[in-house]
């Protein structure tokens, strides 16, 4: 990226200590350490060209890979931010974007990279990180079995890790992070980015990884959601809820938002 490495490559992060757990050929890994500091946090500026989050959990991890063929996919704050519009066009303009900016500028005095104009939700249709060799996912029509999901299985391994989180100048809230439950036999991964910024509109983008281990099955599932927040605010206080509380809760909200965008992808790994 303009002849600069990246701060943390995916592999990199796999190989360092966290919680793994190897079950039927596949190996989960997560890892959680604290919100970066600020040397780290000025090369990931410089390799973004954007400023970061105001949480950002550089080093944290959700991957999941299968030894035999090598296949693997990860989740990270850095690819994640990659695919952050940084050109300015999808900037949600309202009136505290300019003292967001100021804010920011304000918060990491000692980086130079100048601030340029970008989406300051951070909204990003971030899918994860695939290996660069085959297998890859294709684009299928075969959908996540549900079905299979709700049976009352034993959760042998689960985690939930945050990626990045920015309260946009007390304006709302925007985050990415990932759940892992794995079961005998079979494994979900849910990555969700959630927005809402108060007053304009409330963002859910979802990716869900599973993996059916007898058969080698993934499928990922890519779901956005999105709509204005007053028709939201609506929808709720005619629904008799406690509409301040529900603004904050993704899970209670996702099924109000309608889908504007869906992708379906698949592999069989041997």
């Amino acid at each position: 990226m303009n002849g600069q490495s990246e701060p943390n490559t995916q592999s990199l992060l796999r190989d360092e200590p966290g919680n793994v757990i190897t079950h039927r050929g596949f190996k989960i890994t997560t890892k959680k350490l604290p919100i970066l500091k600020a040397e780290p946090i000025e090369r990931m500026t410089s390799a973004l060209g954007i400023a970061p989050p105001e949480m950002i959990f550089g080093d944290n991890l959700a991957s999941i890979e299968h030894l035999a063929s090598g296949w693997s996919i990860d989740f990270t704050a850095f690819h994640a931010l990659k695919k952050v519009d940084k050109t300015g066009t999808s900037m949600l303009q309202v009136a505290h974007s300019k003292e967001w900016q100021s804010t920011r500028e304000k918060k990491h005095e000692g980086i130079t990279e100048v601030v340029k104009p970008f989406d300051w939700s951070y909204s990003t249709d971030y899918k994860g990180t695939e290996q660069p060799i085959p297998p890859h996912l294709e684009p299928s029509d075969t959908p996540i079995p549900i079905e299979l999901l709700k049976r009352p299985d034993p959760i042998i391994f689960f985690d939930e890790v945050m990626l990045y989180e920015d309260e946009m100048a007390d304006n709302g809230i925007t985050a990415l992070s990932c759940k892992v439950r794995v079961m005998p036999s079979r494994l979900l991964l849910l990555c969700r980015f959630f927005m809402r910024l108060d007053g304009v509109m409330l963002r859910i983008r979802d990716t869900r990884v599973f993996v059916e281990f007898e058969t080698g099955e993934v499928i990922r599932e890519y779901t956005a959601r999105e709509d204005s927040y007053e028709a939201v605010r609506q929808r709720l206080a005619m629904k008799g809820r406690d509409v301040p509380a529900q603004l904050r809760d993704p899970n209670g909200l996702v099924d109000l938002l309608p889908i504007v965008d869906k992708s379906l992808e698949r592999v069989v790994l041997g």
